[in-house]
């Protein structure tokens, strides 16, 4: 908890920030095993496991738009 006070402090204090992107990439890796995940569950579900499958990508576009814009405002 101080290390992460301290941490905005110095980013306050300088007026650049640096984006962590350690947990966005997590959650992307954490969507692509989902999604494989997905592809090898039995066909059908009534509809359910297309669904999820869209669903999915759309959750990893957002996450990777995320990722992106963070990059492009607040640096690597």
């Amino acid at each position: 908890m101080v290390g992460t006070a301290a941490a905005s402090l110095v980013v306050a204090s300088t007026g650049s920030a640096v984006a962590y992107q350690g947990n966005m990439e997590r959650a992307l890796g954490s969507l692509q095993e989902a999604l494989v995940d997905l592809h090898h569950a039995s066909s059908d579900k009534g509809g359910h496991k297309g669904r999820a499958i869209a669903l999915i990508q759309q959750a990893m576009n957002e996450v990777q738009a995320g990722i992106n814009f963070a990059a492009q405002h607040f640096g690597d």
